[in-house]
């Protein structure tokens, strides 16, 4: 393909060069958008070279062309339909509706109730309680525009205007419902909605019946950290989601919704996709069947076809498409009907899960002219090339200002039009646009292009009481409220303004995200000339305008502008003369004219005055203006500090002591050290080079920051608006931080607006987390209004980098500290000595500091030594896991100085402390670690030297955001740059960090490192109380209960002093099971004597001579026998590590602990034994019970007493390791919970135990029974019980059976244990599991260490002539019962046997192979010969080194057999055996020269196998003269849709169940092999012929076996032999090819079937035709349905098969082909009642009433009158059911009024009244009924009826009225007889 252009113009219609041969070759392919015409077509393009062309091969070209532009015409409105799935992009997000847009520039719209069924229930709630729901988000909370949603075409309707609007819905409900439980599969991709937060993770509703899905918590992690910003997923959030797991048939599914997982899913056929489930976005890799000039087919998951339209091709790629290329892409729409499935190749939709990032264009709302045409499609629009190049799209109903002026022939391409861009579709990356004139010449055309304060012009819309609606662009409407109609209030504003009348109007107030616009007629407002307020920038002090009053209030008027501005007219300045009531005077909605006095734009707050002209102010201003005289803006002054204030300094401009203020945020270029100045700086100190900003306010308003300084210096900073160019680079400040950006003033007082698109390169979600007020920013100006004096600016640093990175972030570090050192300089000035100690002490000194504690957080405090007051700490990663204590003298360095808290940060680490002497180069790179972080600046170690250096955090001014995951962290490891060599006065060394991708992370501690994570919050209510107290341990008190916690007793003493009783100290003997805090009450008083003193810092109990022991919370105890006695029991608080508390327990103590809490992230029990003592009970010590374990929460009470058996010290030596089961001994002969670590296939699981012991479990120990799959039911993490067998070594060997877990449970053991081959006796019936397949028989291991051998005549009956058949049929680990046949103890070996008639079992070969018999000398011979021909074998090929691969365990068992699995040698064996150690090295490359004969299995034994070469092919050929060796076809088996019921009359169809492990061409296996055998004796041939006789009648009966299911074709073909008319075998047949999605033979059964079945059975034989009707709607074409059709009419009654298809249509949803069906047999079977009832129901079932009606009319014209009451009653009868009940009983009532006497009418009515009407109403019908004049023997059928149902639904008393009526009839009957 030369160029994009030449092959895809996009539209056009011009020629393409294909000389390709590749299209010959067809491409086998599902036929639904193949045109017949397109062959020829192409043929017929290259025959047109010459020159010559007639007329008629142009028409012929014409209408081919024609052909494929059809196929490939792009999506319109009109070819959307309901039930459509269909990819959008999230356009807008609104509260109550999502945007939504579709591809091919389509849009629609998703209501908010159409969400999920959890959000809308959580909304009903909401309007039920009129009051908002805590946990349910907005819209724009679960939405972002961007988001790539699968949506539903839920109704296509019409608004008001006459647009057509497209509703869709986003419930997995209903975008899912095509999918079943059944189908769901790991891997696939789809969308959900979260329902509800649970306790582990989320139930997300996935909308497929009968699956519940469940995110688990960790899954979602990522994203919610990533994406969410780390908030919990909410109620109706939007997720992608990929399937993990599937249990139960579909029933419970795990998802996750990880970035990498979601982002790489890719749709498989093993997925089983089906054109009836395909979802769109959905990412399929797909083949390029054709390539076209508009678009593309692709085959994709083997068997579908899809288009790629022109918009949807990569643009990249374009043009260099070929056949059969390879490429990934996207389901973008699925049509429910035909099925037609379109896609995209664009990049961004080949990442699920990833937004879109362009979301609009930058001429959106442009005029462009002379635009070309580049293709016109004529059911959706045409195609254009803009200037730059791209392409834009207009739809049909914008080509054209009205319907009839549209001209096709004007967008022909090449042609040139005037058009408006106005949209833009995400979907298609591609502009919109409009040649409509009203859309071209419109003013304004989106909200965004009104500004507040501009005039509009406009057409009344309507006039309603809240306002008058004014239409000012094609989308734009604006509401004039009734307060500004006019200058005064109307009252009938309908007389003077009429709908469609033009005004004009102002802005007042315009919101574009909302497209909220308010305008205003008062005609001064409209008409002023005065500068116009709209925001509070704009009020300049003396700026006069116009405003109108909102609020009249007894202290002024409220006068608001426009945009919401709004000020306030105090009283005093309402008039000159005093006013005393403003309500009287003024009123809401007058238009006043207003002078600014003062604005506050920080604060917005504005005051202004009615006196416009008055005296006073003249005179202020000139008096001000004298004081202003002494500076300019740009100045620069000294200033003397004359007070502090909470927000800066006031200070006097030196030397005329001008009053002015200088801001905190501008005393520094640093935000950090802002505060840390204004903290310094005292009244008195002067401050030099300061700047003057522009003197807005009273007083004059300073600035210190050193780059504004040296700007205005440099003459850099322009003073107006005209000197002010876009791409200038200004320094400036924030000024003030909205949501909408960020303004910024210049130090001329010029302001500009960075909009928050062009905040930061980074995706700016709150201004305020990126700027603060007062900051010094860069900032380039980007564009300039110079008429409304204002300017955009951009603050992203791509924008506004000033040099290298590198050097502008080693000036940043220098000047802050720099700065830092001049705030050390002010603190070394004052007198305290502990200000001036810490202003000499620098990062890098070296201390020697004595331990005071080690608090909770695990961080040391030291003593302040010399120095009151100086508080030095090291954090817990400085303290290097260092066990301190108390006084310990040691050596730390100093790493930084917090001048504000007062406090020094220092660290113990070794290499700090330690420091080498080595030359640093300047400019050498380093590897550091981080130290400390302060706001701006880290200080990091230099990991050779220990070294410090400092760097900056920043490389910008405005470089002030960070992600989490960009920040750095203590002990991160860094690349830096050294800049200096010598660390200077800052003790530092400057550098700058290298790239972050040499970021290392910081290494975690080990556990035993790590300080007591239990918190001890439960006393926290001490805290806030805690006071001196004199107590001495011994004392007695008394107090009062304050409150009761589970482990502890809180008790306030006397003088508010407040002590802690522990559970542990309540009672002499605590019973198991009770909690002893609910022994007390609170109030309730009790006497307790002091053990103790717990510190509130530490939580540890200090001896009595601490000197904190005064300011500790008593430690009390009420036990009686401690209360009684005098003796003092104190706690032992001398040894300060918890391992020395703990060391007085011995393992297998009992202790009594009392619960703390259940750990659920842990899996333990926490307990305390006593104060100072805690334990904690891993979950498997906890029971042997599997209940108590899945919910240990539910078993155990807080705070109850529980007895427990001490194990040992835990890993962190802090805790007591308990358990609640006894010792915890792992012995032989001990039981002991355990938890599966690893399963291994066909061996066993491992299983690991509380304290890092580990056993194995054989596959044989798993449980009594065996079973096929043994180990399916294990899961790593799955807790079981276990038996110790033997704990010799360091593994343990274990068994789960029941029968050594649970021994009193005495069941039966189905298959005993066999540990040795003493457990084998002869003849014993013994189950197994496979091995391996040897050469000479098959090993069957029957215990861990016992294998058996079955040689090959005891193998099978029959004789395969291939070694694959072993191996497929035996695999290892195969479940096989054997016959013991003989056991040598002395050669350590058991024979075995498979055959039936040993074991009573199927033969290990099926019957359906059709193998011969193995007769019994050829047994013997066999034996024998394969043991000679190993021999032979091993000789001949010892040079030859062909062997298969095997896995190295089972190489290593056969090489050493143990005791039990010896073989007896062969002669060969022991060179065989020294064969094999040589060849074990050569293993490796063993699997690339694998043998012809034997293919090797995976999972084989190590036992080599030898052919000889030659032999192998000779035989070979003699076996297969004729066979084809074909595989079977590796396709993913589709199951059988639900909907796919072959006919209605066969219900009980049960489809055939898959085959098991057969290949489908099973008619393909070998033909037995012709062995020419010797002669025997008569009596030997005589037995062989009787057991030949046996073994077949045994075949025989299995076969007939009418249980047996058919599992392969052979079965069936046997199955059908034997009933050849059975359609329903047939119909079985067909299933089952099916299901293996071989269409074409289930096709070739049916055929067969129609042969096969007798000409006599018409309805078998319909049943087949019918069947295959349906194969053919599910799986053909259109003309291969109707060809079937056409010979089933023929062949059968035609009625039978019209109403069949009729039916199958209506079942697929193919209803409009029923209806074309329907009409052909009203034409041809008018005379046929059951049509017309049959036509009356298929309408009625699709609603169409009407057209029902007229069809039961056009029926009693057509029929014979005799027809006319059956068709009556049956139309009635379908109303019952499926339309009005109402019609249905008038249809009874006139035809019962023409034809009373017709009883079975009346029966059927009765019927249907019961059914579907009220008591009253069957009640009157009977009544009616029993009065008729009918014959005695019908009057007696309807008493009897009408008896039976008052019994079932009447009282006895309308029982008895029922028999007294029939009792009167029969009296009057016998009378009448009588007379």
């Amino acid at each position: 393909m030369a160029t994009m252009e030449e092959s895809f113009p996009r539209g056009g219609t011009k020629k393409t060069h294909k000389p390709e041969k590749a299209f010959q070759q067809p491409i086998e392919q599902d036929n639904l958008f193949d045109i017949s015409t397109e062959e020829e077509s192409t043929k017929r393009k290259k025959s047109q070279k010459g020159p010559a062309k007639t007329k008629k091969l142009k028409i012929e070209k014409r209408e081919s062309s024609k052909s494929i532009k059809e196929k490939f015409e792009i999506l319109s409105i009109e070819s959307l339909c309901e039930g459509m799935r269909i990819l959008g992009c999230v356009k807008e997000v609104n509260e109550l509706e999502l945007v939504i847009s579709l591809p091919n520039g389509l849009q629609g719209f998703v209501q908010v109730t159409e969400i999920c069924d959890a959000y809308t229930k959580k909304l009903n709630e909401q309007v039920a309680q009129e009051e908002p729901v805590k946990d349910l988000a907005s819209l724009p909370e679960l939405f972002s525009p961007g988001m790539l949603v699968r949506c539903v075409v839920s109704s296509l309707g019409v608004t008001e205007k006459g647009k057509k609007s497209v509703k869709l819905s986003l419930n997995p409900q209903n975008v899912n419902k095509v999918l079943s439980a059944a189908a769901l599969k790991p891997g696939m991709l789809l969308t959900g909605t979260v329902s509800s937060l649970e306790d582990h993770g989320y139930l997300v509703d996935i909308g497929v019946g009968g699956a519940r899905a469940f995110l688990p918590l960790q899954k979602a992690q990522e994203y919610i950290r990533q994406k969410n910003k780390g908030a919990k997923l909410k109620v109706g959030q939007y997720l992608n989601c990929i399937i993990e797991e599937v249990k139960g048939n579909g029933g419970v599914v795990s998802l996750s919704i990880g970035h990498l997982e979601v982002s790489t899913a890719i749709a498989t056929e093993e997925q089983n996709w089906t054109l009836n489930n395909l979802l769109p976005g959905l990412v399929v890799k797909a083949q390029v069947q054709k390539v076209t000039p508009f678009g593309l087919t692709l085959n994709f998951l083997s068997f579908f076809t899809g288009l790629v339209d022109f918009m949807h091709l990569d643009p990249k790629k374009a043009g260099t498409y070929f056949s059969n290329q390879t490429v990934r892409a996207c389901v973008l729409c699925v049509h429910p009907r035909t099925r037609a499935v379109r896609l995209s190749l664009r990049p961004v939709f080949l990442q699920p899960g990833r937004p879109l990032t362009r979301l609009s264009c930058q001429h959106l709302g442009a005029v462009m002219d002379d635009v070309p045409v580049q293709g016109f499609f004529s059911k959706a629009g045409a195609t254009f090339r803009l200037k730059d190049g791209s392409l834009a799209y207009a739809r049909l109903s914008h080509l054209s200002d009205f319907k009839k002026a549209f001209n096709p022939e004007a967008f022909k391409p090449g042609n040139t039009h005037k058009c408006r861009v106005i949209n833009y579709s995400q979907m298609d990356e591609l502009a919109l646009l409009s040649l409509r004139t009203s859309v071209i010449e419109a003013q304004y055309f989106r909200y965004h292009d009104i500004k507040p304060g501009a005039r509009v012009k406009g057409t009344v819309l309507t006039i309603m009481p809240y306002g008058m609606l004014v239409k000012v662009g094609e989308q734009i409407r604006g509401l004039v409220p009734p307060m500004h109609l006019a200058d005064i209030l109307m009252k009938n504003p309908e007389k003077k303004y009429h709908i469609g009348d033009e005004v004009t109007c102002r802005v007042l107030l315009c919101d574009p995200e909302a497209k909220k616009l308010m305008m205003t007629l008062k005609k001064t407002l409209v008409e002023s000339k005065l500068p116009a307020i709209t925001c509070y920038a704009d009020a300049k002090p003396g700026l006069q305008t116009h405003g109108f009053i909102i609020r009249v209030k007894d202290y002024g008027c409220i006068v608001k502008f426009y945009n919401d501005v709004q000020g306030l007219v105090p009283k005093h300045e309402l008039s000159a003369e005093y006013v005393s009531d403003p309500e009287r005077v003024f009123y809401t909605g007058q238009v006043v004219k207003v002078a600014v006095l003062n604005c506050e734009p920080s604060k917005e707050r504005m005051l202004l005055s009615f006196k416009l002209l008055s005296d006073p102010k003249k005179e202020n201003a000139g008096h001000s203006q004298k004081k202003r005289k002494a500076v300019n803006v740009g100045q620069l002054v000294d200033v003397k500090v004359l007070e502090k204030t909470k927000d800066g300094l006031e200070v006097a401009i030196l030397p005329h002591n001008i009053p002015a203020f200088l801001p905190t945020s501008h005393l520094s270029d640093h935000v950090a050290n802002s505060p840390l100045l204004h903290h310094w700086l005292q009244a008195g100190d002067t401050l030099h080079r300061v700047l003057c900003l522009n003197p807005s306010e009273r007083h004059v308003l300073l600035c210190r920051k050193p780059s504004l300084v040296s700007t205005v210096e440099g003459g850099q900073d322009p003073k107006s608006f005209s000197e002010i160019r876009p791409g200038m680079l200004l320094i400036g400040f924030v000024k003030s931080v909205k949501d909408y950006g960020v303004f910024v003033q210049f130090p001329s007082g010029l302001s500009g607006l960075a909009p928050k698109a062009i905040m930061s390169d980074k995706f700016v979600t709150s201004t305020s987390d990126h700027f603060v007020e007062g900051q010094t920013v860069v900032a380039k100006v980007t564009n300039v209004d110079e008429e409304k004096q204002r300017m955009l600016l951009s603050l992203r640093l791509s924008d506004c980098t000033l040099g290298d990175l590198a050097t502008t972030s080693l000036l940043l570090l220098s000047q802050c500290l720099e700065e830092r050192q001049g705030v050390r300089s002010l603190m070394s000035n004052r007198d305290s000595v502990l200000i001036q100690t810490l202003a000499e002490m620098t990062p890098g000194m070296f201390l020697d500091l004595e331990v005071q504690e080690v608090l909770e957080d695990g961080s040391v405090v030291f003593s302040e030594g010399p120095v009151p007051g100086l508080v030095l700490r090291a954090s817990k990663y400085h303290r290097a896991g260092q066990e301190v204590e108390f006084g310990q003298k040691v050596k730390v360095v100093i790493l930084n100085v917090d001048l504000l808290k007062l406090e020094v940060h220092v660290s113990l680490l070794h290499d700090l402390v330690n420091r080498k002497a080595k030359k640093l180069k300047k400019g050498s790179e380093h590897q550091a670690i981080v130290q400390h972080l302060e706001e701006s600046f880290a200080i990091a170690s230099l990991v050779e030297t220990g070294h410090l250096a400092a760097f900056s955090l920043t490389s910008h001014l405005n470089d002030t955001f960070r992600f989490d995951s960009e920040k750095l962290q203590v002990g991160q490891g860094v690349s830096l740059t050294l800049k200096t060599t010598e660390p200077g006065v800052t003790g530092l060394l400057l550098a700058v960090e290298g790239p972050a991708a040499k970021r290392t992370m910081r290494q975690t501690r080990k556990d035993s490192e790590t300080v007591d994570e239990d918190d001890e919050g439960d006393l926290a209510v001490v805290v806030g109380s805690l006071k001196k107290h004199t107590l001495s341990i011994g004392d007695m008190v008394t107090g009062t209960v304050k409150s009761i916690k589970p482990t502890h007793v809180v008790v306030t003493l006397e003088n508010g002093i407040i002590g802690c009783i522990h559970a542990s100290h309540i009672l002499d003997d605590v019973p198991v099971g009770t909690s002893p805090t609910a022994k007390l009450k609170v109030g309730k008083t009790v006497t307790a004597r002091v053990i103790g003193g717990r510190d509130m810092k530490t939580f540890k109990f200090l001896p009595i001579s601490h000197p904190r022991f005064i300011r500790t919370i008593p430690e009390l105890s009420i036990r009686p026998s401690e209360l009684e006695k005098d003796g003092r029991t104190a706690l032992n608080t001398h040894s300060v590590s918890p391992l020395e508390k703990i060391k007085q327990y011995q393992a297998g103590q009992t202790v009594t602990c009392f619960l703390k809490k259940y750990n659920v992230i842990k899996k333990w029990l926490e307990v305390e034994i006593a104060p100072d003592i805690r334990g904690r009970i891993p979950m498997l010590l906890i029971s042997l019970s599997f209940k108590v374990l899945k919910h240990p929460d539910k078993k155990f009470q807080i705070g109850q007493a529980l007895k427990a058996t001490v194990v040992g010290p835990d890993s962190s030596k802090a805790f007591l390791s308990l358990s609640l089961i006894g010792p915890h001994r792992l012995e032989k002969g001990e039981v002991a919970m355990g938890r599966v670590v690893k399963v291994t296939p066909k061996k066993g699981l491992t299983v690991s135990f509380p304290f890092g012991r580990i056993g194995r479990v054989s596959i044989f120990h798993v449980s009594d029974s065996y079973s096929e799959a043994p180990l399916d039911d294990f899961t790593p993490q799955k807790i079981v019980r276990c038996y110790v067998l033997c704990a010799a070594g360091d593994v343990l060997t274990l068994s789960l059976r029941s029968s050594r877990t649970n021994p009193e449970t005495k069941s039966k053991v189905p298959d005993p244990e066999i540990n040795s081959i003493q457990d084998i006796q002869e003849g014993q019936l013994l189950r197994g599991y496979v091995k391996s397949v040897q050469p000479h028989g098959v090993l069957l291991g029957l215990g861990p260490s016992v294998v058996g051998l079955a040689q090959y005549p005891h193998v099978s009956q029959f004789s395969p002539s291939e070694k694959a058949l072993y191996d497929r049929y035996l695999p290892e680990g195969k479940l096989l019962t054997a016959k013991v046949l003989s056991v040598s103890h002395q050669k350590n070996l058991v024979e075995l046997s498979f055959l039936p008639s040993h074991t009573g079992e199927l033969d290990v070969f099926p019957a359906s192979l059709g193998l011969p018999l193995l007769k019994q000398g050829e047994r013997q011979r066999e034996a024998e010969g394969r043991d000679h021909k190993g021999e032979e074998e091993e000789e001949s090929k010892k040079t030859q080194k062909r062997k298969a691969k095997r896995n190295q365990k089972g190489q290593e068992e056969a090489q050493v057999p143990s005791k039990e699995n010896k073989e007896p040698q062969k002669p060969q064996a022991k060179k065989q055996g020294k064969r094999r150690l040589e060849s074990a090295r050569e293993q490796e490359g063993a699997n690339k020269k694998q043998k012809k004969a034997a293919p090797a299995e995976e999972d084989d034994s190590g036992v080599e196998v030898y052919y000889r070469e030659g032999e192998e092919e000779i035989e070979e050929a003699s076996v297969l003269p004729r066979e084809k060796q074909t595989k079977p076809a590796d396709v993913p088996r589709l199951q059988l849709p639900s909907g796919f019921a072959w006919d209605v009359g066969l219900e009980s169809l049960t489809p055939a169940f898959p085959r098991r492990e057969e290949s489908s061409d099973s008619e393909d296996d070998e033909k037995p092999q012709q062995a020419t055998q010797k002669k025997k004796s008569r009596k030997e041939r005589e037995l062989e012929k009787q057991k030949a006789e046996k073994e077949l009648s045994r075949i025989e009966e299995a076969l007939m076996d009418p249980g047996r299911q058919p599992e392969s074709a052979d079965d069936f073909d046997r199955l059908v032999l034997s009933s050849p008319d059975s359609s329903i075998l047939w119909l079985q047949y067909m299933a089952f090819h099916l299901q293996a999605t071989e269409i074409e033979k289930a096709r070739a059964v049916a055929e067969r079937a129609l042969k096969t079945i007798s000409f006599r059975e018409e309805q078998e034989k319909l049943n087949v035709w019918v069947a295959l009707l349906n194969l053919e709607n599910m799986y053909g074409s259109q003309e291969s349905l109707t060809r079937v059709f056409e010979r089933a009419v023929q062949y059968n009654e035609p009625l039978k098969v019209f109403l069949q298809l009729a039916d199958i249509y209506a079942k697929s949803e193919k209803f409009q082909e029923a209806g074309e069906l329907y009409a052909r047999m009203l034409k041809r079977f008018r005379q046929e009642k059951a049509v017309w009832i049959k036509y009356g129901a298929f309408l009625l079932r699709r609603g169409q009433a009407g057209a029902s009606h007229r069809a039961m009319q056009r029926a009693l014209e057509c029929l014979p009158r005799n027809e006319h009451v059956d068709v009556l009653s049956k139309f009635a009868q379908l109303e019952f059911q499926l339309g009005d009940a109402e019609r249905a009983k008038a249809i009874f009532e006139n035809t019962l009024s023409t034809y009373p006497k017709r009883t079975d009418v009346w029966s059927v009515y009765i019927d249907m009244i019961i059914k579907h009407g009220s008591q009253k109403e069957v009640r009157d019908v009977f009544e009616r009924v029993i009065h008729l004049s009918l014959a005695p023997k019908r009057m007696k059928f309807f008493f009897k009826r009408y008896l039976d149902y008052e019994k079932q639904h009447g009282t006895e008393k309308d029982v008895q009225a029922v028999k007294a009526k029939a009792l009167h009839y029969v009296e009057a009957q016998s009378s009448v007889l009588e007379e």
